[in-house]
């Protein structure tokens, strides 16, 4: 893991009124849906399952009040399938009066094995907070519970930490008012004659549904905001399935009401209490609004949102072409690094260069829309920096791009200028055919958001079966492990793997993991 937070007390934030009222006026109304327990279940050892945890179904939800718990008894409720809202369940006492409080732990897990992990072992660099957990103490029964959190979860463990020896818990009716702000009912799915990639496309769509929230969120059980880098994915996600323009064109303008007073974007922003942006920057996500921009225009053709945030668009590529040199060569700096992925253990100058490339087309794009008069300006730097790409970055002899002073070969280098069409088109297949060759199986990786390049760049390079297989590969794998929606996290040649130091601070839900759904519909339907 090499992701860190960036303290930036120094910087100050513009606060456009007028978008941030655009902004609310696009808010959704969030639907909701009463969603019942299904079963009641024990945690065992599953071979098959993430970490080696699975569960055995032992009842009906309908027999839970049946079940008369006292001190130390536990019971797991399975709610069938991934959940987001908030939970609530019937409470009564049965035996002699209720002479003490009862004294309760709930657990909330979006996969069984988080329920194999204790809390109080937990280590890792990210706020134990984020820990779904929940202890609570009840004077007087019968009542119903509603807790008032939100969660993200498929299972509930319920612990009955105390009684008294005189009486005894009883628990009915456990239902989640499931909050979305889309409905997978209305949504048509592709018919498809592979029953694997019909599955791995039904559990994007599923993993979408539950991060499209009051944003697009990165993930509902953790960090619950709008980052600039899920936002593009399930952008793109969203214009092949649930096609919700107001959502994209909310984030679009609480993204474009508050950059810095230097112009930069924010790489995430917070909704509540109020607005307010984070004071973290990544130069890929600041260029990545160019994209999102781009990409709604190029879906939903939109004069007045255009005319309001192109000065936006342009101030980032004015921005991120400060760093490029007369050579034309991206010279990046620690003061906002470029992300590209979690790790750090490769190289990430070229494939910086490469988004340079690939964020300046897509702002000449919109540059010719608008009739801007600095365009010969930008189609200048973009031939400059292309050529740069060609005749230093692009080894011959070994048919790839190399990076950095070490003339690194990576695969992050290779995807992205692929995305970028640097080549031609012949010579991005062979770029990519290379690639394969030299540099697959992947190592080192473990997102699903480069995995997602990763996959289109196969594709747009014509290598359609290689890019099915990766895809099989990896988010079908999760899919093998349990999943019912995609991860924040994985890594296939160790499944357990985490970003915190524990899979239990893990998000089982992410946004960017959501992109087979796009890549299907367009690539394969």
């Amino acid at each position: 893991m090499a992701f860190t937070f960036q303290i930036n007390n120094d910087v100050q934030f513009e606060h456009r009124q007028d978008f941030l009222d655009k902004a609310a006026n696009y808010r959704p109304k969030l639907q909701q849906t009463k969603v019942a327990a299904k079963s009641l279940v024990t945690l065992e050892q599953d071979s098959d399952g993430l970490e080696g945890w699975g569960v055995k179904q032992v009842a009906t939800a309908d027999e839970l009040p049946n079940h008369e718990l006292k001190r130390g008894d536990q019971l797991i409720l399975d709610f069938g399938n991934h959940q987001v809202g908030q939970f609530s369940m019937d409470i009564d006492a049965v035996g002699s009066p209720m002479d003490a409080p009862l004294f309760l732990k709930l657990k909330f897990a979006e996969m069984p094995a988080e329920l194999a992990h204790k809390s109080e072992d937990y280590d890792g660099w990210l706020s134990k907070s984020w820990i779904q957990e929940e202890s609570i103490h009840l004077d007087t029964l019968p009542t119903t519970l509603t807790l008032p959190r939100r969660y993200s979860f498929r299972y509930v463990e319920i612990t009955v930490v105390d009684t008294s020896p005189k009486w005894r818990a009883v628990f009915s009716n456990p239902t989640v008012n499931a909050v979305s702000a889309v409905d997978i009912a209305t949504v048509s799915q592709p018919k498809l004659a592979d029953e694997q990639l019909q599955r791995i496309y039904e559990v994007g769509l599923k993993t979408l549904a539950d991060c499209m929230q009051d944003v697009f969120e990165d993930g509902p059980k953790r960090d619950r905001r709008l980052w600039i880098g899920d936002l593009r994915l399930q952008a793109l996600a969203n214009y092949a399935t649930f096609k919700d323009t107001d959502l994209v064109k909310r984030c679009l303008y609480l993204f474009g009401a508050m950059p810095a007073t230097d112009g930069r974007i924010p790489a995430n922003v917070f909704t509540k209490p109020t607005e307010v942006p984070d004071d973290t920057f990544l130069f890929d996500y600041s260029l990545f609004f160019i994209s999102i921009l781009a990409d709604y225009e190029a879906f939903n053709s939109d004069k007045a949102v255009l005319d309001d945030l192109y000065d936006v668009a342009k101030k980032q590529i004015d921005v991120g072409l400060k760093q490029v040199d007369e050579d034309g060569k991206l010279v990046l700096t620690e003061d906002e690094p470029v992300f590209i992925d979690w790790s750090n253990e490769f190289n990430k100058d070229t494939a910086g260069q490469a988004i340079m490339i690939y964020t300046l087309k897509q702002f000449i794009a919109l540059a010719q829309q608008v009739n801007d008069p600095d365009l010969p300006t930008y189609t200048a730097m973009l031939d400059k920096l292309v050529r740069y790409a060609k005749t230093q970055l692009f080894d011959q002899q070994r048919g790839l791009f190399v990076s950095g002073e070490q003339r690194e070969i990576n695969v992050a280098s290779q995807v992205w200028m692929t995305l970028a069409h640097v080549l031609d088109d012949d010579q991005t297949k062979a770029l990519m055919q290379t690639t394969v060759v030299q540099l697959f199986p992947i190592t080192g990786i473990a997102t699903p958001y480069m995995y997602h390049h990763v996959t289109e760049a196969l594709f747009e390079a014509g290598l359609k079966s290689e890019a099915v297989q990766l895809m099989k590969d990896y988010w079908g794998k999760m899919v093998a492990l349990g999943a019912d929606t995609y991860w924040e996290a994985f890594d296939p040649s160790q499944p357990d793997y985490s970003p915190y130091g524990s899979p239990i601070l893990n998000s089982y839900c992410h946004a960017w993991s959501c992109t087979p759904v796009y890549l299907i519909n367009k690539y394969l339907v």
